[in-house]
């Protein structure tokens, strides 16, 4: 590797990819059911199409990036500035720090975790740990290793896959809360209004507060 920065990210990437095959396979055999691979309603169909290249390119360019030092795929001058560097190696650690988290979210989701929406399924609601205060953390934790992504290979085609990222997580995030207000009624409503999406809500957090005093 001829990028250490970016071979720390394309094994954090590769791990983070391998987790999802691991729970695919583990959801298939806990519950004999579909786990969404291939998405069944139409949106998701039409996502999937950009959804697919986009995940081969994001395990793809940090690799290309690690392992060469020219040529198209190969880091931008400016990322072997000083400054950069210490930048990229903050944001590779984060990264790691992403998986980690993202990994007790598929714990927690056990065998009612989906890839896709599974329409005419209905599942337990998570509510806990990160799902307490935030419904989307494994969305919101992949827009955030992505963004990582495009700062430890700052090069055109990776800032181009995060803004589609970014674009497809937003898009899909709220077809899943418009299925889970379906299948959940008041219950999901509620859940709704006291979590952000992919952030906390902190107006909740000082509605509580206030009401302690």
């Amino acid at each position: 590797m001829k990028d250490l920065p970016a071979a720390v990210l394309t094994a954090t990437i590769w791990g983070y990819w391998l987790c999802v095959g691991v729970m695919i396979v583990r959801v298939r055999r806990k519950t004999r059911k579909h786990p969404g691979v291939v998405p069944r309603q139409p949106l998701e169909r039409v996502m999937w199409l950009f959804w697919v290249p986009l995940v081969v390119a994001w395990i793809t360019l940090p690799y290309l990036a690690a392992t060469r030092s020219a040529g198209p795929w190969a880091l931008p001058e400016l990322a072997h500035g000083p400054v950069w560097i210490a930048l990229r190696w903050g944001a590779a650690a984060l990264g790691l720090a992403c998986l980690a988290l993202s990994i007790e979210c598929w714990t927690r989701m056990g065998s009612r975790w989906r890839m896709a929406v599974v329409p005419g399924e209905k599942t337990e609601l998570v509510t806990g740990g990160l799902y307490a205060r935030v419904r989307h953390p494994i969305y919101a934790l992949s827009i955030a290793l992505m963004i990582l992504s495009a700062v430890v290979v700052p090069t055109v085609p990776m800032l181009a896959i995060a803004a589609i990222h970014v674009c497809l997580m937003v898009i899909k995030a709220r077809n899943e809360e418009v299925f889970l207000l379906g299948v959940h009624g008041g219950t999901y409503e509620r859940y709704r209004a006291r979590t952000g999406r992919f952030l906390p809500r902190l107006a909740h957090r000082a509605a509580r507060l206030d009401g302690k005093r």
